[in-house]
């Protein structure tokens, strides 16, 4: 069965830097378009970043310049680094592809 699992929130200072990694299995890896989305409290889900199975990136607006999203298809696993943070930043990143989610991790950008 499909499974994606997140790792890498924390807590983080506002300018600092997290790396998220989410490992991905039970479908054709390389094959995937994989999504970064994330969830603020009290807000809906918004997209941050894709992937494509080529490489083609795309990015919100408001992380733009800030954040990467890249792929290792050899280790199953898409990341997001996540640099000059704030706190509006602060949610539960989730993974997805296709109808299938982590489960999340959460960031959180505070002093």
């Amino acid at each position: 069965q499909v499974q994606l699992v997140e790792s890498g929130g924390g807590l983080v200072q506002p300018g600092g830097s997290l790396r998220l990694s989410c490992a991905a299995s039970g479908f054709t890896f390389s094959s995937a378009w994989m999504n970064w989305v994330r969830q603020a409290p009290g807000k809906e889900r918004e997209f941050v970043a894709t992937i494509t199975s080529s490489g083609s990136t795309y990015y919100a607006d408001s992380v733009k310049g800030r954040f990467t999203i890249s792929r290792d298809n050899a280790k199953s696993t898409v990341y997001l680094q996540m640099n000059s943070l704030k706190p509006e930043d602060t949610a539960i990143y989730y993974c997805n592809h296709d109808q299938y989610w982590g489960q999340g991790t959460q960031v959180t950008v505070s002093s």
